[in-house]
């Protein structure tokens, strides 16, 4: 099937007049395919966070749309990111997560690597019991850095190498939730889990960005953070969102999470939810902050990473578990509650004569917002030379 760029004129209009993506961007896999290199690629895209790999020499290995990807905490204690293939003959180098003893192996025939990419031996490179030869120069043939950065615990990469810096990228978020520039801790093996939904991962950013479903898919929430408390978040460049004035659940009536110190005033009842795009999912709250990596595993299947980190380090420790796994509870169930909405309409995108749908201009603005990123990424990449 492949890309009609003239389709994403009506994407590309002002809300009021504008219609939502093609279905090829959710079931043609061509335009998967286009749409990995000039949506994920050409920005700045999440492939996990720092917690996969928490010690020194602690390695992961992480398939990227297609891309072998290796996670590396170095011996500096920074997080670094590699493609995980031999520069000899392409064998890919760590299959499973590993504590790396000494230096990274190749298990092809033994060519390795220190924890910063460097290539430290090459046995029998040049002939039975010859370890070296002229034409292999080992400062040529460290292992391939990814350009790669990390903000709130979350490493983002960008493959094509030519985005601007994340700095600048993510800067008018970061100024928005400037109060929460701080360390936040990630609260364990009880304050994560993943969710793997059948379904293009656009929809679950779209999803996300909006309150207008919270009546019918969460009336627990919407009991106590009603639609009418809900405002919308939206920046044209790379993000979008809701936020509530009313942030108030009941975990316990005896204990309480810490609250990020240096807060103003507004944080006591107010939590915003916002997707930075391309894939990832983030919410601020007075005493806790959470984070979802979305993998697009496949055109039409999702995996939806999720890590709760909370405003001081005292809330890891084992008076606080029970607390942390009602929050946890809390959250997942939330979240599920969206799957069969986002599956539903993952379905409904197989439907013809569907044409991309009509948004709301006072209730759909932030997945407007999103769809009209999106156009603009693909249009920008076939415009460029």
């Amino acid at each position: 099937m492949g890309i009609n760029i003239e389709a994403l004129d009506g994407v590309l209009q002002p809300v009021a007049g504008a219609t939502g993506l093609p279905n090829e961007f959710y079931v043609d896999e061509q335009t998967f395919a286009a749409e990995r290199d000039a949506v994920f690629f050409k920005n700045w895209a999440a492939i996990g966070f720092c917690k996969d790999v928490p010690q020194e020499a602690d390695a992961r290995p992480v398939t990227f749309l297609g891309i072998p990807l290796l996670l590396v905490r170095g011996r500096d204690g920074k997080v670094r990111v590699f493609q995980n293939t031999c520069r000899h003959r392409g064998m890919i180098l760590v299959d499973k997560p590993a504590k790396v003893r000494g230096v990274i192996r190749c298990p092809y025939h033994s060519w390795c690597y220190d924890l910063d990419g460097k290539l430290k031996t090459t046995p029998h490179v040049g002939g039975p019991g010859f370890n070296v030869h002229e034409d292999i120069d080992r400062d040529d043939l460290g292992l391939v850095e990814i350009r790669s950065a990390v903000w709130q615990d979350i490493i983002f990469v960008n493959l094509s190498t030519d985005a601007q810096p994340f700095e600048i990228y993510a800067e008018k978020l970061t100024q928005r939730w400037h109060e929460f520039e701080r360390p936040c801790y990630f609260g364990g093996p009880d304050s994560e889990f993943d969710l793997e939904v059948k379904s293009n991962w656009k929809l679950a950013v779209e999803n996300y960005c909006e309150s207008y479903h919270l009546p019918w898919i969460h009336p627990g929430l919407n009991s106590y953070s009603r639609l009418e408390d809900h405002y919308h978040i939206m920046e044209n460049g790379h993000f979008s969102g809701q936020g509530t004035t009313v942030y108030n659940p009941s975990l316990s009536s005896e204990q309480a999470f810490s609250n990020f110190g240096g807060l103003s005033q507004k944080w006591d009842s107010q939590a915003e939810y916002i997707a930075l795009f391309p894939n990832v999912l983030l919410g601020v709250h007075r005493d806790h902050r959470y984070a979802i990596v979305l993998v697009p595993d496949s055109i039409e299947k999702t995996t939806e990473r999720v890590a709760i980190y909370y405003a001081s380090e005292d809330m890891l420790d084992d008076s606080h578990a029970e607390l942390r796994a009602k929050n946890t509870a809390l959250w997942k169930e939330i979240f599920e509650e969206d799957i069969f909405v986002v599956e539903g309409m993952q379905s409904g995108r197989h439907g013809r004569y569907f044409d991309g749908g009509k948004f709301s201009p006072v209730m759909d603005e932030p997945t407007w917002v999103f769809h009209h990123w999106v156009a603009s990424q693909m249009v920008r990449d076939r415009e460029s030379p």
